[in-house]
């Protein structure tokens, strides 16, 4: 029972009883009263009566007509003459019924006034006595409006009194709602702090909770921190920053194997010349400021929000440059090159005139890096042809889909979107058992003409970020896996654009479809892109409140760059998180990475996230992942 209930309990039981209390008193008193002023009227109107009858003559119809007189307009009960022998010489009684008051009021508290008596004269002899009862209808009248009145008057009290008590216990318990929202947060694994109430209980639960949170923070703050130095040291070069080999090449690999970057991609490698002289002729720190320079230009020359991950050091002076979605090489390396020229290359051209050399080719999915990283090493033998710091590039035939230009691709992906040519295709999310589902993830497909080819996600949806055709699509998506929920058992979880999160308008549209199914809710999983999640931090923190409370779930996918950030995760109450395949790939082999992971793990655990492993390239890795902490796994292994 609510504080208010009790509250307007406790006011009714008091009102009862001091009701109760004070209409007995009152009642009694005011009965008492009456009885009095009755017995008083009985007395006087007796004498007065018996001294007039003394005054006339003894004639029976004459006294009959002077007490019939008085009975008329005096509102008795009863009026009777009785000789001394006992005789009735003139009686006249009321024969109505109670007037002014339930029956049950007067029989439950009764008005016994004694009637008056009087003798009447005759001479000096005694000749009759009169006995009269004044009427009690009228007593019991104004005793039962004066019940009714004092019972208004407390009805009206208790309102009173409940209402503003009400009103101040909503006051006083509206610091316990802050206490009480913030344990709701904390269960919903939302770490918040609230103001100090003034009221020093509730200060004291208030300042005790905000402690703890404050703890945690700082607990997965310093997690955080541990995890990003350990990232750093075993995915990164010391020098430069940039990501080393092996960690390159596993961005690779994952480039051309999946399906959420486009079907043809650019690959550009920076190669600086005779590295061991320039450390030489310039010394190891100028030499060292030379290649971070290096490095920090090429990441300004990506486009994608996951910057770090596209530049790689590939040994000594060599550098590589991840471009996915870029089928133009050509284009590609004078862009990279030119950039260079402009913010790098003169800082240093007047001491070493042959600087470096610059290749790029482009390719294609499912490619082997092997084949890739040939090819670049023959474009770099091209480019050193031509002479100091110059560039070679190789293009090959891209595919229909990426030669059309933006006007076609706006009607392309309007018309499908309108036309019913999005489709998704799902892939299991399995526990570390591979027999048990999490969930499907359902990804996009597009139908591009009537002969039914059709592309993946990475194939379109950059173009549709640059038209601003994110939003329609992704509502496509989500009213697609709703269908599929309703013909199938199980959950399903889609994704959406980085670019959508912040688009106020998309979110109603969510919004009020999901209201519309909302038995389908709790089955339909939300994942965002980790460098969307950061780079709209106030919006996707916006869109996780907005979705949790339909009752659906949130994550966030390719998770595990930006370990900095990390605390932030504490205040969004989010369901899962998708590991990124650059982290997976080749763990067997990569103790560092195990480390990372199992950390990662534990710290999301702590706050009851799941963890889900993708790009898992075979079923033998599951014991492995399910050791370091992970809970599911997805990828072409799976």
């Amino acid at each position: 029972m609510s504080l208010v209930k009790q509250l307007w309990l406790a006011v009714l039981v008091v009102m009862t009883v001091a009701f109760g209390g004070s209409l007995v008193l009152s009642v009694l008193s005011a009965r008492h009263y009456l009885q009095q002023q009755l017995q008083v009227k009985n007395m006087d109107n007796a004498t007065a009566l018996a001294l007039a009858l003394t005054q006339l003559d003894k004639d029976p119809v004459t006294m009959e007509l002077q007490v019939s007189a008085q009975f008329d307009v005096g509102h008795y009960k009863f009026i009777r003459v009785t000789a001394p022998d006992g005789r009735v010489l003139v009686e006249r009684v009321y024969e109505g019924r109670l007037q002014g008051a339930p029956a049950w009021f007067a029989a439950l508290i009764p008005i016994r006034a004694q009637p008056g008596t009087a003798l009447v004269q005759d001479g000096w002899k005694p000749y009759a006595t009169v006995t009269l009862a004044s009427h009690d209808q009228y007593a019991y009248q104004s005793l039962w409006q004066g019940t009714l009145e004092l019972l208004a008057w407390f009805v009206g009290g208790a309102v009173v009194v409940g209402t503003l008590g009400t009103l101040a216990l909503r006051l006083i318990l509206r610091p316990l709602h802050d206490v009480v929202a913030q344990a709701q947060a904390i269960a919903e694994r939302r770490f918040i702090t609230v103001d100090e109430p003034r009221t020093p209980e509730l200060q004291a639960v208030a300042r005790a909770m905000n402690d703890m949170v404050r703890r945690l923070q700082t607990m997965f703050a310093e997690e955080a921190q541990r995890l990003e130095a350990l990232r750093q040291r075993v995915n990164h070069d010391p020098i430069t920053g940039a990501a080393n080999r092996d960690h390159f090449m596993a961005q690779l690999r994952e480039v051309l194997s999946s399906e959420e970057y486009g079907s043809h991609g650019t690959l550009v490698v920076v190669r600086l010349t005779y590295l061991n002289e320039l450390n030489a002729r310039l010394g190891r720190q100028r030499a060292d400021a030379l290649l971070q320079g290096l490095a920090k230009t090429l990441a300004a020359c990506c486009d994608s929000g996951d910057t770090e991950q596209r530049v790689g050091r590939l040994k000594g002076g060599e550098f590589g440059l991840l471009c996915p979605g870029e089928a133009n090489a050509d284009a590609r390396a004078r862009a990279v090159h030119e950039r260079l020229m402009r913010e790098w290359a003169p800082s240093w051209l007047a001491e070493v005139p042959d600087l470096f050399h610059l290749a790029a080719v482009n390719y294609t999915r499912h490619e082997p890096p092997g084949d890739v990283l040939a090819r670049a090493d023959q474009a770099l033998a091209q480019a050193q042809a031509r002479g100091p710091n110059h560039w070679y590039a190789t293009d090959q035939a891209a595919s229909p889909a990426q030669t059309l230009p933006a006007e076609r691709w706006r009607t392309l992906l309007t018309e499908a979107v309108q036309g019913g040519r999005l489709s998704l295709a799902f892939y299991p999310v399995v526990r570390n058992d591979a027999q048990r589902p999490l969930h499907q993830e359902g990804v996009i497909r597009l139908r591009m003409d009537a002969t039914g080819s059709m592309l993946s996600a990475g194939d379109f949806m950059p173009m549709a970020a640059n038209l601003n055709l994110t939003a329609p699509i992704d509502l496509g998506v989500v009213r697609l896996a709703i269908e599929h929920l309703r013909q199938v058992e199980g959950d399903v979880a889609v994704n959406l654009s980085a670019e959508t999160i912040a688009d106020f308008g998309f979110r109603n549209q969510l919004v009020q479809l999901l209201q519309q199914y909302p038995d389908l809710c709790r089955r339909l999983l939300f994942e965002v892109p980790e460098y969307g999640v950061y780079r709209q931090f106030d919006a996707f923190r916006d869109l996780v409140r907005s979705l949790k409370a339909l009752g659906c779930r949130v994550g966030i996918e390719h998770f595990g760059q930006r370990f900095a950030n990390s605390e932030q995760l504490a205040t969004l109450g989010l369901d899962y998180l998708k590991v990124h395949p650059s982290l997976v790939r080749g763990l067997r082999n990569n103790p560092g990475n195990q480390e990372l992971l199992r950390g990662l793990c534990s710290m999301a655990h702590a706050l009851g996230i799941t963890v889900i492993a993708l790009g898992v390239e075979s079923r033998d890795d599951l014991p492995l992942l399910a050791q370091l902490g992970f809970d599911g796994a997805t990828g072409p292994g799976i």
